[in-house]
Protein backbone atom coordinates (compact mmCIF):
# COMPACT_ATOMS: atom_id res chain seq x y z
CA UNK A 1 0.00 0.00 0.00
CA UNK A 2 1.31 3.40 -0.81
CA UNK A 3 1.55 6.36 1.35
CA UNK A 4 -1.20 8.39 0.15
CA UNK A 5 -3.21 5.50 0.18
CA UNK A 6 -2.69 4.24 3.74
CA UNK A 7 -3.35 7.47 4.51
CA UNK A 8 -6.80 7.20 2.84
CA UNK A 9 -7.97 4.01 3.95
CA UNK A 10 -6.89 5.83 8.08
CA UNK A 11 -9.30 8.60 7.28
CA UNK A 12 -11.68 6.16 5.45
CA UNK A 13 -11.78 4.02 8.45
CA UNK A 14 -11.97 6.96 11.25
CA UNK A 15 -14.78 8.22 9.08
CA UNK A 16 -16.89 4.92 9.12
CA UNK A 17 -16.10 4.18 12.56
CA UNK A 18 -17.73 7.98 13.98
CA UNK A 19 -20.83 7.28 11.76
CA UNK A 20 -21.36 3.85 13.18
CA UNK A 21 -20.68 4.38 16.94
CA UNK A 22 -18.19 1.73 16.67
CA UNK A 23 -14.85 3.12 18.72
CA UNK A 24 -12.58 1.61 20.98
CA UNK A 25 -12.91 2.39 24.35
CA UNK A 26 -9.43 3.37 25.63
CA UNK A 27 -8.28 3.44 29.87
CA UNK A 28 -5.07 5.18 30.15
CA UNK A 29 -2.21 4.32 33.09
CA UNK A 30 -0.15 6.96 33.78
CA UNK A 31 3.33 6.72 35.15
CA UNK A 32 4.41 9.64 36.65
CA UNK A 33 7.79 8.32 37.08
CA UNK A 34 8.42 7.94 33.82
CA UNK A 35 5.92 10.57 32.23
CA UNK A 36 4.30 7.18 30.56
CA UNK A 37 0.82 6.64 29.19
CA UNK A 38 0.36 3.05 28.73
CA UNK A 39 -3.24 2.95 26.78
CA UNK A 40 -5.51 -0.36 27.47
CA UNK A 41 -8.28 0.05 24.33
CA UNK A 42 -10.79 -2.52 23.39
CA UNK A 43 -13.78 -3.16 21.40
CA UNK A 44 -17.35 -3.29 23.45
CA UNK A 45 -18.74 -5.39 21.59
CA UNK A 46 -16.01 -8.52 21.58
CA UNK A 47 -13.81 -7.47 24.37
CA UNK A 48 -10.99 -7.54 22.43
CA UNK A 49 -8.11 -5.24 23.82
CA UNK A 50 -4.89 -4.10 23.10
CA UNK A 51 -2.45 -2.83 25.02
CA UNK A 52 -0.09 0.17 24.04
CA UNK A 53 3.11 1.65 25.24
CA UNK A 54 3.71 -0.74 29.00
CA UNK A 55 5.94 0.20 31.33
CA UNK A 56 8.58 -1.85 33.17
CA UNK A 57 9.20 -0.06 36.63
CA UNK A 58 13.45 0.21 37.23
CA UNK A 59 14.71 2.29 40.17
CA UNK A 60 17.96 3.45 38.47
CA UNK A 61 20.22 3.45 41.73
CA UNK A 62 19.47 0.43 43.25
CA UNK A 63 19.13 -1.61 40.20
CA UNK A 64 15.64 -3.16 41.29
CA UNK A 65 13.09 -3.79 38.88
CA UNK A 66 9.46 -4.50 39.36
CA UNK A 67 5.95 -4.62 37.67
CA UNK A 68 3.32 -2.23 39.86
CA UNK A 69 2.44 -0.41 36.46
CA UNK A 70 2.06 -3.83 34.86
CA UNK A 71 -0.48 -5.23 37.47
CA UNK A 72 -2.26 -2.35 37.61
CA UNK A 73 -3.03 -2.98 34.11
CA UNK A 74 -3.91 -6.89 34.41
CA UNK A 75 -6.04 -6.34 37.49
CA UNK A 76 -7.86 -3.94 35.11
CA UNK A 77 -8.04 -6.25 32.00
CA UNK A 78 -9.57 -9.09 34.46
CA UNK A 79 -12.16 -6.50 36.34
CA UNK A 80 -13.21 -6.04 32.55
CA UNK A 81 -13.20 -9.10 31.15
CA UNK A 82 -11.21 -8.32 28.68
CA UNK A 83 -9.02 -10.12 25.69
CA UNK A 84 -5.87 -9.14 25.20
CA UNK A 85 -4.88 -9.85 21.37
CA UNK A 86 -2.15 -7.61 20.70
CA UNK A 87 0.91 -6.10 22.76
CA UNK A 88 1.78 -2.83 20.77
CA UNK A 89 5.03 -0.89 20.95
CA UNK A 90 4.80 2.29 18.85
CA UNK A 91 9.02 2.62 19.20
CA UNK A 92 11.82 1.34 20.61
CA UNK A 93 11.71 3.45 24.04
CA UNK A 94 14.28 5.43 25.25
CA UNK A 95 12.82 6.74 28.15
CA UNK A 96 11.47 3.77 30.12
CA UNK A 97 11.58 -0.03 29.81
CA UNK A 98 8.74 -2.05 28.07
CA UNK A 99 7.57 -4.85 30.11
CA UNK A 100 5.87 -6.86 27.12
CA UNK A 101 6.73 -10.20 28.43
CA UNK A 102 5.02 -9.96 32.01
CA UNK A 103 1.80 -8.56 30.70
CA UNK A 104 2.10 -11.93 27.70
CA UNK A 105 2.32 -14.24 30.15
CA UNK A 106 -0.39 -13.20 32.05
CA UNK A 107 -2.74 -12.06 29.65
CA UNK A 108 -1.21 -13.18 25.94
CA UNK A 109 -1.03 -10.87 23.01
CA UNK A 110 1.21 -10.81 20.01
CA UNK A 111 3.27 -8.02 20.03
CA UNK A 112 4.01 -5.47 17.22
CA UNK A 113 6.39 -3.14 16.31
CA UNK A 114 7.10 -1.49 13.14
CA UNK A 115 9.80 -3.18 10.88
CA UNK A 116 12.25 -1.00 10.61
CA UNK A 117 13.01 -1.64 14.41
CA UNK A 118 15.55 -3.87 12.61
CA UNK A 119 17.60 -0.53 11.57
CA UNK A 120 17.33 0.49 15.37
CA UNK A 121 18.78 -2.83 16.73
CA UNK A 122 21.26 -2.50 14.22
CA UNK A 123 22.48 1.15 15.95
CA UNK A 124 22.33 0.11 19.35
CA UNK A 125 24.08 -3.44 19.22
CA UNK A 126 26.87 -1.54 18.31
CA UNK A 127 26.54 1.00 21.06
CA UNK A 128 25.98 -2.12 23.81
CA UNK A 129 28.58 -4.39 22.46
CA UNK A 130 25.80 -7.07 21.34
CA UNK A 131 26.14 -7.64 17.69
CA UNK A 132 27.40 -11.67 18.60
CA UNK A 133 24.43 -11.91 21.03
CA UNK A 134 21.51 -9.89 19.58
CA UNK A 135 19.58 -10.76 16.50
CA UNK A 136 19.25 -7.81 14.57
CA UNK A 137 16.06 -9.16 12.40
CA UNK A 138 13.26 -8.32 14.98
CA UNK A 139 12.91 -11.80 15.33
CA UNK A 140 12.36 -10.91 19.14
CA UNK A 141 8.64 -9.41 18.28
CA UNK A 142 5.40 -11.52 17.03
CA UNK A 143 5.23 -9.18 14.13
CA UNK A 144 6.88 -6.81 12.33
CA UNK A 145 4.40 -4.16 10.57
CA UNK A 146 4.47 -1.59 7.88
CA UNK A 147 3.02 1.49 6.60
CA UNK A 148 -0.98 0.77 5.76
CA UNK A 149 -0.49 -2.86 6.98
CA UNK A 150 -3.85 -3.48 9.00
CA UNK A 151 -5.31 -5.94 10.87
CA UNK A 152 -7.99 -6.15 13.35
CA UNK A 153 -9.32 -5.87 17.78
CA UNK A 154 -12.58 -7.38 17.84
CA UNK A 155 -15.11 -6.37 15.04
CA UNK A 156 -12.81 -2.80 15.40
CA UNK A 157 -10.33 -2.23 11.90
CA UNK A 158 -6.81 -1.18 12.85
CA UNK A 159 -4.11 0.40 10.20
CA UNK A 160 -0.82 1.32 10.65
CA UNK A 161 0.68 4.53 9.83
CA UNK A 162 4.88 4.97 9.21
CA UNK A 163 6.01 8.27 11.54
CA UNK A 164 9.54 8.51 11.25
CA UNK A 165 11.52 11.26 12.64
CA UNK A 166 11.76 10.84 16.51
CA UNK A 167 13.39 7.14 15.48
CA UNK A 168 13.02 5.40 12.38
CA UNK A 169 11.23 2.90 13.36
CA UNK A 170 7.92 4.96 14.46
CA UNK A 171 4.50 4.03 14.35
CA UNK A 172 0.91 5.36 14.53
CA UNK A 173 -1.53 3.11 15.08
CA UNK A 174 -5.37 4.11 14.09
CA UNK A 175 -8.05 1.59 16.07
CA UNK A 176 -11.30 2.97 15.04
CA UNK A 177 -11.71 6.50 15.64
CA UNK A 178 -8.39 6.29 17.42
CA UNK A 179 -4.85 7.32 16.63
CA UNK A 180 -2.28 6.15 18.94
CA UNK A 181 1.12 8.26 17.93
CA UNK A 182 3.61 7.12 20.46
CA UNK A 183 6.35 10.07 21.20
CA UNK A 184 5.54 12.03 17.87
CA UNK A 185 3.39 14.87 19.41
CA UNK A 186 2.40 16.00 22.68
CA UNK A 187 -0.44 17.89 23.74
CA UNK A 188 -1.30 20.94 21.99
CA UNK A 189 0.30 23.35 24.44
CA UNK A 190 3.99 20.97 24.47
CA UNK A 191 4.64 20.49 20.87
CA UNK A 192 6.61 17.94 19.65
CA UNK A 193 9.03 14.75 19.91
CA UNK A 194 12.77 15.57 19.82
CA UNK A 195 14.49 14.22 16.80
CA UNK A 196 17.99 14.05 17.62
CA UNK A 197 18.27 10.48 18.66
CA UNK A 198 20.18 7.96 16.30
CA UNK A 199 18.19 7.64 13.31
CA UNK A 200 15.76 10.29 13.71
CA UNK A 201 15.76 13.55 11.49
CA UNK A 202 13.84 16.91 12.29
CA UNK A 203 12.11 17.54 8.41
CA UNK A 204 11.00 14.08 8.10
CA UNK A 205 9.35 14.43 11.53
CA UNK A 206 7.50 17.61 10.48
CA UNK A 207 6.63 15.64 7.28
CA UNK A 208 4.84 12.04 9.65
CA UNK A 209 3.26 14.95 11.65
CA UNK A 210 1.93 16.87 8.84
CA UNK A 211 0.61 13.76 7.78
CA UNK A 212 -1.44 12.79 10.75
CA UNK A 213 -2.55 15.96 10.40
CA UNK A 214 -4.03 14.96 7.41
CA UNK A 215 -6.40 13.06 9.68
CA UNK A 216 -10.04 13.86 9.97
CA UNK A 217 -10.30 16.75 12.52
CA UNK A 218 -12.11 14.96 15.25
CA UNK A 219 -10.06 12.10 15.32
CA UNK A 220 -8.71 10.79 18.74
CA UNK A 221 -5.26 11.38 19.19
CA UNK A 222 -3.39 9.20 22.51
CA UNK A 223 -0.27 10.46 23.52
CA UNK A 224 2.56 8.39 25.20
CA UNK A 225 3.97 11.22 27.17
CA UNK A 226 2.92 14.40 29.16
CA UNK A 227 5.27 16.92 30.94
CA UNK A 228 2.59 19.41 32.04
CA UNK A 229 3.28 22.38 29.56
CA UNK A 230 4.07 26.35 32.05
CA UNK A 231 0.90 27.13 33.25
CA UNK A 232 -0.94 23.44 33.42
CA UNK A 233 -1.10 21.68 36.91
CA UNK A 234 -2.89 18.14 35.31
CA UNK A 235 -1.31 15.73 33.37
CA UNK A 236 -3.14 15.06 30.08
CA UNK A 237 -2.24 12.39 27.09
CA UNK A 238 -5.57 13.15 24.64
CA UNK A 239 -6.35 15.22 22.60
CA UNK A 240 -8.12 15.48 18.69
CA UNK A 241 -6.22 15.51 15.50
CA UNK A 242 -7.76 19.57 15.00
CA UNK A 243 -6.91 20.54 18.22
CA UNK A 244 -2.81 19.92 17.23
CA UNK A 245 -3.69 21.47 14.13
CA UNK A 246 -5.04 24.43 15.46
CA UNK A 247 -2.93 24.81 18.85
CA UNK A 248 -0.03 23.22 18.50
CA UNK A 249 2.80 25.14 19.45
CA UNK A 250 5.36 23.52 17.11
CA UNK A 251 3.64 22.84 14.44
CA UNK A 252 0.25 24.27 13.69
CA UNK A 253 -1.45 24.83 10.79
CA UNK A 254 0.72 27.57 8.81
CA UNK A 255 4.39 26.76 10.45
CA UNK A 256 6.33 25.90 7.46
CA UNK A 257 9.17 22.85 7.04
CA UNK A 258 12.25 25.45 7.25
CA UNK A 259 10.64 27.18 10.36
CA UNK A 260 9.81 23.67 12.54
CA UNK A 261 13.28 22.13 11.26
CA UNK A 262 15.56 25.56 12.93
CA UNK A 263 13.14 25.44 15.87
CA UNK A 264 13.25 21.65 16.41
CA UNK A 265 17.11 21.35 15.57
CA UNK A 266 17.64 24.41 18.05
CA UNK A 267 15.80 22.93 20.78
CA UNK A 268 17.46 19.53 20.19
CA UNK A 269 20.82 20.88 21.49
CA UNK A 270 19.45 22.68 24.70
CA UNK A 271 17.83 18.91 26.03
CA UNK A 272 19.74 16.60 28.12
CA UNK A 273 19.71 12.66 27.35
CA UNK A 274 16.87 10.77 28.81
CA UNK A 275 17.31 9.79 32.38
CA UNK A 276 16.86 6.03 31.43
CA UNK A 277 17.77 5.94 27.74
CA UNK A 278 21.08 3.39 28.16
CA UNK A 279 18.87 0.72 29.89
CA UNK A 280 15.70 1.32 27.97
CA UNK A 281 17.41 0.86 24.95
CA UNK A 282 18.98 -2.93 25.41
CA UNK A 283 15.91 -3.66 27.40
CA UNK A 284 13.22 -2.12 24.54
CA UNK A 285 15.67 -3.66 20.93
CA UNK A 286 14.79 -6.87 22.91
CA UNK A 287 11.07 -6.89 22.64
CA UNK A 288 11.47 -5.80 26.58
CA UNK A 289 13.33 -8.70 27.57
CA UNK A 290 15.88 -8.30 30.14
CA UNK A 291 19.79 -9.74 29.27
CA UNK A 292 20.33 -13.15 29.66
CA UNK A 293 21.40 -13.74 33.57
CA UNK A 294 25.07 -14.25 33.56
CA UNK A 295 27.00 -17.20 34.81
CA UNK A 296 26.52 -16.25 38.30
CA UNK A 297 22.78 -16.15 37.63
CA UNK A 298 22.22 -12.37 37.43
CA UNK A 299 21.70 -9.50 34.97
CA UNK A 300 23.16 -6.91 34.01
CA UNK A 301 22.71 -3.67 32.01
CA UNK A 302 25.52 -2.06 30.22
CA UNK A 303 26.94 1.92 30.67
CA UNK A 304 28.98 2.36 27.54
CA UNK A 305 31.42 4.99 28.50
CA UNK A 306 32.53 7.64 26.87
CA UNK A 307 30.76 6.87 23.78
CA UNK A 308 26.88 8.68 23.40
Amino acid sequence: MTTDSALEAATAQVEAARASGRVPVVRTFFDEATNTATHVAHDPATLRAAIIDSVHDFDQPSGRTTHGSADAIIAYVREQGLTVDWQIETHAHADHLSDAPYLQDALGGKLIIGREIVTVQGVFAGVFNESANLARDGSQFDRLIGDGEQFKLGELDVIALHVPGHTPACMAYIIGDAAFVGDTLFMPDYGTARADFPGGDARTLFRSIRRLLALPSETRMFLCHDYKAPGRDEFVWETTIGAERTANVHVHDGVSEEDFVAMREARDKTLGMPRLILPSLQVNIRAGHLPEPEENGTRYLKLPLNLL
